[in-house]
């Protein structure tokens, strides 16, 4: 009944939203609209009203072109292969050179691919960049089956397989686990698709290093307590109906509720910059929350998989993961250059969690790790923002490069 409250409350807001942008329109003519301090701030108070909901569709990547040398190319954006719960974007570009083909693998933790545009928009200067598209489950039917860990793991392998040999994998944040695992199986089958290079950014491979809140409230639990209180049924509106899932609404409150005050802190300095008419310093707010609050749902499997196997026992650190029911050995990865990278402010995976990947990677050869470490960036920073493309990414252009 959790997604069913949730929905019966949205729908009761809904007219209110929309009562609000119909005065936004007819606030421009009227005499409260007309310029007067008053009237800014009526107009502020109608945007935030309007502002006052939690998406459910992927907006779009909006990245119409790119800066390649001293050019501007255009991008357009290509569907490589569409399967039920992900899809392989590839990033177009119109240029004849021959450039690194690079798989980003995305979270699956309550928001949509978009979040690393930033990081997309970085890399195209220099690379061939595809991207995992996850789908929000509560639109992929039942009779598309289950999705679960080692399914995410197999998305990844047909991903790579659909590129062809001699790409390179960045994994960012929580599937920084599932890539290891991919190309470790990948590894030990010799697989042609093998990626050349492995970047892993702010991953919890072990999260018993310097636990997080995240990490404490992930083994301060029981799994029946996850399932009971956070797993629901789709309503029936929607495609995937019955299917049962942790929703993405349900993650966003998680994620708001660490940091609480910045948000909150946020919107007042929003409705200020609106009553003002800085629309220009209005705009990077509602860009960043427009992003924000669009969730998706995650199958009830991966997220309790992901709870019980990456946080509770942290089978990946311990050796204890499997792939249908195969031991995962990231010993067996031996060709594939591993680049971790890890924020000094990250809240979310801490220091050493990541880096934990030079030590599982044993058979790999010293001149084939290096890692990363970004002082005075927090979670988002290391795949976002002016220390990204500034100071990060450099680090991963030249891995990519080195192994090319």
């Amino acid at each position: 009944m959790l997604y069913q409250a949730y929905q019966f409350q949205d729908d009761l807001i809904a007219p209110l939203r929309d009562l609000a942008r119909r005065l936004q329109i007819f606030s421009a003519t009227a005499l409260w609209g007309s310029g007067s301090e008053m009237g800014r701030h009526f107009a502020a108070a109608l945007e935030m009203i309007s502002r006052f909901e939690i998406t459910h569709q992927r907006p779009d990547f909006a990245i119409d072109s790119v800066m390649i040398g001293n050019r501007v190319v255009p991008v357009t954006v290509e569907t490589l292969l569409d399967m039920p719960f992900g899809t392989l974007l590839r990033f177009a570009t119109d240029t004849d050179a021959k450039r690194p083909r690079v798989l980003v693998v995305a979270p699956l933790s309550g928001h949509f691919a978009t979040l690393l545009r930033g990081t997309v928009q970085t890399l195209l200067r220099d690379h061939d960049v595809y991207i995992t598209d996850w789908a929000n489950a509560r639109d992929v039917p039942l009779s598309a089956g289950r999705f679960g860990m080692d399914d995410y793991v197999d998305y990844i392998m047909h991903f790579l397989e659909e590129i062809g040999p001699g790409a390179h994998i960045l994994a960012v944040c929580q599937p920084c686990v599932q890539a290891l695992a991919a190309v470790a199986v990948m590894s030990e089958e010799r697989h042609p698709a093998t990626p050349r290079t492995m970047t892993l950014m702010a991953g919890p491979i072990d999260p018993r290093e310097s636990p997080t809140k995240v990490n404490e409230l992930a083994v301060s639990k029981s799994l029946a307590w996850f399932e009971n209180s956070l797993i629901t049924g789709v309503p029936w509106r929607y495609r995937g109906a019955g299917r049962r899932v942790y929703p993405g609404f349900l993650q966003l409150v998680a994620f708001m509720s660490m940091n609480m005050q910045r948000h909150q802190d946020a919107h007042r300095k929003l409705y200020d910059h609106l009553a003002k008419g800085e629309t220009a310093e209005a705009g990077k707010i509602k860009n960043f929350y427009d992003e924000y609050f669009a969730v998706l749902d995650l199958t009830e499997e991966f997220y309790i998989e992901t709870i019980e196997r990456v946080f509770q026992k942290a089978e990946l650190a311990t050796g204890d993961l499997t792939h249908h029911g195969r031991k995962v050995d990231p010993g067996q990865i031996r060709n594939t250059a591993l680049l971790t990278v890890e924020g000094g402010r990250d809240d979310i995976c801490a220091l050493g969690q990541t880096s934990a990947a030079h030590d599982l990677c044993r058979g790999l050869r010293p001149h084939l790790k290096r890692h990363h470490l970004q002082a005075n960036v927090g979670h988002y920073g290391v795949f976002s923002g002016r220390r990204w493309e500034g100071e990060i990414y450099p680090v991963v252009r030249n891995m990519i490069l080195a192994m090319e």
